[in-house]
């Protein structure tokens, strides 16, 4: 179980690294460490741009990718069409993502995750998603303050985390695969969804390239105007 919440100032002075905050996940990465040494297995903050006009927001860091690499979708199978697709459209300097020392750059573009930690399973309960929101809100302020533009959610979970973090109502804005909602804050933030580039949606084919790229041409289109 996740420990008591704490603020948003807080969560903001304490560093991420160090952060205990939920017991279970805490304890599984203790475990995951124990078995893989080489492995980060600790909380995974964000990667890119400090000033970006793109804000990208998945679910959790995959076992053998960023809680092996450290860094947000390197290393395993759901960081391939994010990064190709990320490169096709100008914001990585190159195609793949495979270690914290592989020379990768984004431009206009920042990754997080609405968990910095890896859950068991792949599968954070909503009490360790309500527990990390802090830090997502943290983000998500810098990046308004800083005029970001656009913002992705990877999958359903990363959507509903992005909507708490700025304090809106998910039935206002329902998540669906290529939907853009515009969100009521003073920069006219928008929030565009896309199913996430997981291994098992993309082998699946719930998400193409194609259906994957359509996203970004919406996201460029508008930012790049």
């Amino acid at each position: 179980m996740a420990g008591n919440v704490v603020t948003t100032k807080e969560c903001a002075i304490l560093d991420l690294m160090d952060c205990k905050q939920c017991s279970r996940l805490s304890q599984f990465l203790e475990s995951v460490k124990a078995k893989h040494p080489d492995y980060h297995a600790r909380p995974v903050s964000a990667f890119g741009d400090i000033n970006p006009k793109l804000l990208i927001v998945g679910l959790a860091p995959g076992m053998h990718g960023a809680n092996r690499t450290g860094r947000p979708f390197t290393g395993d199978y759901a960081g391939i069409l994010l990064y190709q697709t990320l490169h096709k459209f100008g914001f990585a300097t190159q195609s793949e993502a495979l270690a914290m020392n592989d020379g990768l750059q984004l431009s206009g573009c920042r990754i997080t995750n609405a968990v910095k930690c890896l859950p068991p399973e792949n599968k954070p309960i909503p009490q360790e998603i309500k527990q990390c929101n802090h830090y997502l809100t943290a983000e998500m302020d810098a990046f308004i303050q800083h005029d970001g533009m656009a913002l992705l959610a990877l999958g359903t979970v990363a959507h509903q985390a992005v909507l708490m973090s700025l304090r809106l109502k998910l039935k206002d804005y329902p998540f669906g695969h290529g939907a853009i909602h515009h969100l009521p804050l003073e920069n006219s933030l928008k929030l565009y969804d896309s199913y996430h580039c997981s291994r098992y949606n993309t082998q699946t084919k719930r998400l193409t390239t194609e259906m994957f790229e359509q996203v970004f041409d919406k996201i460029v289109a508008d930012i790049r105007s």
